[in-house]
C-alpha cells in the first residue's frame, strides 16, 4: 500500500516537475545582437548575426545550459574597411570563428507568463578564452513565443582584443552590447 502511494504521488507531481524544465530555441532570422563603440568623432553601432541558440533552464533550481553562438565575421557596421579591419585584426576571425556566451545560472524568478527580470551568469567566450559574465535579462513569455533582452558591456581591451584607435581617432575600451532574442520555449 505505500509503495502504491508513493507511485500515485509520483504520477501526479511529475507533469509539474517537467513543466520546470525548458527550453528556449532562438529564431535565428527574428533575433540579433547589436553592439555600440564610442569613438573621438562617432558612435560606432554595428550587428552581428546569431549562428545559433538554444538556452535550456529550470524554475525549480535556477540552473542553465546551452549557448548562444554569433558568427565573429558577420559584424556590419556601414564601413566595409573598418569591418575587415576588426575582422582581421580585432576578432581574428581567421582563428576564432564564433564568439558565445553559455548561461550556467540564474537569480530572480521566470514568470510562467508576461514579464520577469533576472540576472543570469555564464561564461562569454571570445578569442577562445572564457570570461564570466553576469547579464541583466528581461523576459516576456506569451504561449510559447518568447523575448529575451539585455544589455550589458564587454571591457574588449581588458580581455585581449586590440583597441582599434589609430592617429586622432580614438576609441573606448569597452563596447556595449543590446541583446534581442526571440524565440519558442517548449518543455
Amino acid at each position: 500500500m505505500k509503495s502504491f502511494a508513493v507511485f500515485v504521488l509520483a504520477v501526479i507531481l511529475a507533469p509539474a516537475a517537467l513543466a520546470q524544465h525548458q527550453t528556449f530555441a532562438v529564431n535565428l532570422d527574428a533575433s540579433e545582437i547589436k553592439m555600440t563603440l564610442k569613438t573621438t568623432h562617432e558612435v560606432v553601432h554595428g550587428t552581428f548575426h546569431i549562428q545559433s541558440g538554444s538556452i535550456e533552464f529550470d524554475r525549480g533550481n535556477h540552473k542553465m545550459s546551452g549557448s548562444v553562438a554569433i558568427l565573429a565575421g558577420s559584424g556590419k557596421t556601414g564601413n566595409d574597411s573598418r569591418d575587415k579591419k576588426m575582422n582581421k585584426d580585432i576578432l581574428k576571425v581567421d582563428q576564432y570563428t564564433t564568439v558565445s556566451f553559455a548561461p550556467k545560472t540564474y537569480s530572480g524568478t521566470i514568470a510562467l507568463s508576461g514579464d520577469s527580470t533576472i540576472q543570469v551568469s555564464g561564461v562569454f567566450t571570445l578569442l577562445g578564452n572564457p570570461h564570466d559574465l553576469t547579464i541583466p535579462i528581461q523576459i516576456h513569455i506569451d504561449g510559447s513565443k518568447a523575448t529575451v533582452k539585455g544589455q550589458f558591456v564587454v571591457p574588449y581591451v581588458q580581455w585581449g582584443l586590440k583597441n582599434p584607435s589609430f592617429m586622432f581617432w580614438k576609441a573606448e575600451n569597452d563596447v556595449a552590447i543590446d541583446l534581442n532574442l526571440v524565440g519558442q520555449v517548449s518543455n
